[in-house]
């Protein structure tokens, strides 16, 4: 995606989609566009190539290559920050070593977010395999105990995409953590770009998708990389 005017000594955040779906691409840059602050300067892009949607240990071991490619690439061009967009940890240890810049995943911003509710809170993912991974990291974060992660069982294309049968299990997963007395909701995926403002609204719970979080965290995290 084209970046923003660069302005001298202005905040600039790099927002990394890892798989190549350019409509997850497409629907992260208008969210993050609406999003973003004035006076900070925010790009969107994702690897020129690897896999399109990353639902296996060798996707996500491909998709790591790519994102950390594409950093060692840009990272001279001084970005105050990077944001992973995805609900997964592909590339994040690498990514921290490769710069002084704070470096956030949707997973640990929409988790701790969630967490700061103060009560049990459930993360929607897409596809059943991603449930181990985030309740593998809602146990590194030290939160598992009041974390749920469940899944819709609809891949990641297809939730982009707003099926008529990806919606259905949103909806009827979002109704249930409710019915489970949820204190807040985390919609676990890149692919959920977006749609967290008007879920809320619809059901009356705190709802995040992770990107808001992540964009306040790479503000104002400490950092030296244009020290």
């Amino acid at each position: 995606m084209n970046p923003q005017p660069f302005v001298q000594n202005t905040p600039r955040v790099l927002i990394i989609n890892p798989n190549t779906n350019r409509h997850v691409t497409d629907s992260i840059q208008t969210l993050i566009h609406h999003l973003a602050p004035a006076g900070v300067v925010t790009e969107v892009t994702s690897p020129a190539q690897g896999p399109t949607a990353i639902e296996t240990d060798r996707h996500k071991l491909e998709a790591t290559q790519h994102v950390l490619a594409l950093i060692e690439q840009r990272k001279e061009e001084g970005f105050d920050g990077y944001i992973m967009a995805c609900f997964d940890d592909i590339a994040i240890a690498q990514a921290r070593a490769l710069t002084q810049a704070p470096v956030i995943s949707l997973a640990e911003a929409g988790i701790r977010y969630a967490a700061a509710s103060g009560g049990l809170f459930t993360v929607i993912t897409t596809f059943d395999e991603a449930v181990p991974t985030i309740e593998a990291l809602s146990t590194t974060y030290g939160l598992s105990e009041r974390c749920r992660v469940v899944a819709t069982g609809i891949g990641v294309a297809d939730t982009a995409a707003q099926t008529e049968r990806a919606e259905a299990r949103l909806h009827k997963a979002i109704q249930e953590a409710i019915r489970l007395h949820s204190a807040a909701i985390v919609l676990g995926s890149g692919a959920f770009a977006g749609r967290a403002k008007a879920l809320q609204q619809r059901y009356g719970v705190a709802i995040s998708d992770g990107f808001a979080e992540a964009l306040k965290y790479t503000l104002n995290a400490p950092y030296t990389q244009k020290g």
